[in-house]
């Protein structure tokens, strides 16, 4: 009992002094960003009901969320994504809007499992949905946000790995795979088991078409000629052919954003989400070996909500984040104004007075009162501790 009365639950953790700072500060600059885009703020509630997240839409499995129940009975969850909580959002309030609608949200998500052994359960995000605009030129302003998100952070290095869930869905199609043969070709895409995709497909008895098509999602970088290759290959399959036709169209967008260096094309990613239809993405840099940022195209998930509406978005992890440019030594500086006034007991009025002025200057001022037996040394070093610039002793005449 005493040890949890002073420790964290597996998964959680307090964040305090600079770290604290520093998280806020960055965002910040992300939350910036996005507004700069035009994307208006949306707060939804930290726990919804347990069918926002089921199965049939496709988000986070039941064993791993946070269930409890209310008065009523009803199973509410918290949530560990915020997608489907905003799709639900705007299917109720943005009902009459036929342009496209722009949110972003602060928030954290909860995740319940074992398997995030090590890794934190519950963790900040900071992201945006674009939700009414099908076009490849949404995807591009979107992954144009990302990457300005993160170079806003202070990263230098990152790549952004970009594939099209209808790549992978036409090949299944293509090459008649069951739901089981689905599955398995899942996991070892996930697994990055290239090897085994290869043996997998090998057994399949496919036509030389379709084997290479099937040997790009072992490619971690796709190029601009191999995906010319691809669409000439998959003139027979319409799936596969939409998915590269919007690949190759998105690259020459994101030309026009000057963001293609840090964007390549991965055919072969497969994220847990199942909602996505058009293009996945994840974001990596040294440092951690989880995505900082994630997202897709999800145009058929509003629909479980009663609208029809197709959307894209993406979650910036901000404590993988932070983790990332700690261990890149990236320190965000502070612009705040702050100074501390250590006075005598009888000089408060003077001292309060003081950073009364001071505060309507904009400057951040914590006061002290001193203590019989320590020196100005002491509070020096106190304010060197906490960050502070500047000291002001106001003491006995």
């Amino acid at each position: 009992m005493t040890d949890q009365m002073l420790h964290t639950p597996d998964g959680v953790r307090d964040i305090y002094n600079g770290e604290c700072k520093q998280k806020l500060l960055l965002q910040e600059r992300l939350h910036d960003v996005l507004r700069q885009y035009g994307y208006r703020d949306i707060q939804t509630p930290t726990f919804e009901f347990f069918n926002i997240f089921g199965k049939e839409i496709g988000t986070t499995p039941s064993k791993d969320l946070y269930k409890f129940f209310d008065k009523d009975g009803s199973t509410l969850v918290l949530r560990p994504d915020f997608t489907p909580s905003i799709a639900r959002s705007a299917a109720k309030y943005y009902t009459e809007d036929d342009m496209p609608v722009k949110l972003c949200y602060m928030g954290n998500t909860f995740i319940n499992s074992n398997a995030y052994q090590g890794r934190l359960k519950e963790t900040t995000q900071c992201g945006a949905e674009l939700i009414g605009d099908g076009t490849v030129a949404a995807d591009a302003e979107i992954l144009a946000m990302v990457v300005e998100s993160l170079l806003s952070s202070g990263l230098k290095e990152f790549q952004i790995s970009v594939g099209h869930a209808q790549f992978f869905r036409g090949l299944a199609e293509a090459a008649g795979l069951d739901e089981e043969q689905q599955q398995e070709l899942r996991e070892l895409l996930a697994n990055k088991n290239y090897f085994g995709v290869e043996e997998m497909v090998e057994g399949m008895h496919l036509n030389n078409t379709l084997k290479k098509l099937f040997s790009l999602l072992g490619s971690f970088e796709t190029q601009v000629e191999e995906l010319a290759e691809a669409k000439s290959l998959a003139s027979d399959y319409p799936n596969i052919l939409s998915a590269i036709t919007d690949l190759e169209k998105l690259g020459s967008f994101l030309r026009l954003y000057g963001i293609e260096k840090y964007v390549s094309f991965e055919l072969g990613i497969i994220s847990n989400y199942h909602y996505y239809t058009g293009i996945i993405f994840a974001g990596y840099t040294f440092g951690t070996g989880e995505p900082v940022v994630k997202g897709g195209r999800y145009d058929r998930l509003l629909t479980y909500f009663g609208r029809k509406a197709p959307a894209i978005g993406f979650a910036i992890v901000v404590d993988q984040l932070l983790s990332a440019l700690s261990r890149q030594k990236i320190t965000l500086p502070s612009e705040e104004k702050n100074q501390m006034i250590v006075y005598a007991e009888n000089k408060i009025a003077e001292a309060v007075e003081k950073a009364k002025e001071l505060r309507a200057q904009g400057i951040s001022v914590s006061l002290i009162q001193m203590q019989e037996g320590r020196s100005k040394d002491d509070y020096l070093s106190y304010a060197m501790k906490d960050h502070v610039s500047k000291v002001e002793f106001i003491e006995e005449a």
